[in-house]
């Protein structure tokens, strides 16, 4: 097996593509093209598990941070961040970064909190936008059903918890071919109707390409008309942080005291309680304070991430409680993550959780 298909595998789940704009997702160090002997799991990439990765003859590191998130103007080992890659290199190891993708994905890094929580009816926090295209040709009749099928396997019409959905219409096309066609009907130089099916769908942005061509391999059509709308809808499906409930409502210490126990927290730091019952939970990886607005607007009873910075814990304004349980903490389960979609697609392979790796803030 090749590096490249464990790439594959963890892209499909969730496709490099959903990356935020600064991020820096993919394969950073090493040749995807290599034999895969074993893959080391973890949250951060440190010289410990650079070491511990060699010495169980894994040559695959996948972890949820970027190694290499600015840009690298040197390399002379300065930094633990040069070591690490020189080692990487000399020891032909790959190292492969699942950042903001997992976190924006569905069942991704809030997901797998959320999961931890107990919590039911999860949806995401704070949906993409404008990540969302129209796809739209024209087929003759009897070519809707093998177009629509096509199509749909290459990634478009999904909606929600829905797949395969499309929108179809009747109409007539009109045409004329000119010289050096070879049109599937009609005459060349003559003015030609058809009647058509114009079919549609809607479609991630980053997966357009693969459904034009998909189009292109069934469409009849010597030059089949495909049009390509940006659309401005929210994409529920995708977006940062999840808002879910408690089967059971709890009280705000008690609620406070399983967190801090399922995520082995040293501490939490949190706005002031405010003496009320805790049953509707948002909740986001990482750092996720930009969505303190939108866990209200969710009328959340208690909004749950990290490196929430002191005035922005003036924001919970009597409404909402929020609480910092810190990075590594919330984001710890990302591995689980990994090993499921890696363990299903290759049972039998050496997939292993670092057992040296540590989180790097401690609490006195």
């Amino acid at each position: 097996m090749k590096i490249d298909e464990i790439v594959t595998v963890l892209e499909s789940f969730a496709p490099t593509a959903l990356q935020e704009s600064f991020d820096n997702c993919g394969l950073l160090v090493g040749n995807c093209h290599r034999e895969a002997t074993g893959v080391l799991l973890c949250v951060d990439v440190t010289e410990s598990i650079v070491d511990e990765a060699i010495d169980l003859g894994c040559n695959m590191i996948v972890a949820h941070h970027p190694l290499i998130f600015k840009g690298i103007k040197k390399l002379n080992g300065q930094t633990y961040i040069e070591r690490c890659i020189e080692k990487a290199i000399k020891n032909d190891l790959a190292i492969y970064a699942a950042h903001t993708n997992f976190d924006i994905v569905r069942q991704g890094v809030s997901w797998e909190m959320a999961h931890r929580l107990g919590l039911q009816d999860i949806r995401v926090l704070a949906p993409k936008t404008d990540t969302l295209c129209k796809v739209v040709t024209f087929v003759p009749p009897r070519y809707l059903a093998q177009i629509q099928e096509t199509v749909s396997e290459a990634g478009a019409g999904h909606i929600g918890d829905y797949d395969c959905c499309s929108y179809s219409s009747d109409g007539t096309g009109c045409f004329r071919a000119l010289e050096g066609t070879s049109p599937f009907v009609g005459k060349k130089f003559e003015l030609h109707s058809e009647q058509e099916s114009r079919v549609e769908w809607i479609s991630p942005s980053y997966s357009i390409d693969r459904v034009v061509s998909a189009i292109k391999k069934v469409h009849p059509y010597e030059e089949p008309a495909i049009d390509i709308y940006p659309l401005k809808n929210r994409w529920d499906n995708y977006g940062l942080g999840v808002v879910g409930r408690l089967t059971e409502e709890q009280d705000e210490k008690s609620f406070l005291q399983d967190v801090k126990k399922i995520f082995d927290i040293g501490c939490i730091r949190h706005s002031p309680l405010l003496g009320r019952k805790i049953r509707t939970v948002a909740l986001c990886g990482g750092s996720g304070a930009d969505f303190i607005g939108s866990a209200k607007s969710c009328k959340a009873d208690i909004y749950l991430t990290s490196d929430v910075t002191y005035h922005r814990f003036f924001e919970a304004d009597g409404q909402i409680l929020i609480a910092d349980i810190g990075h590594f903490e919330s984001e710890q389960f990302t591995k689980n993550i990994f090993y499921k979609h890696i363990t299903e697609k290759f049972p039998n392979f050496a997939v292993r959780f670092s057992q040296t790796e540590k989180n790097i803030i401690s609490y006195f």
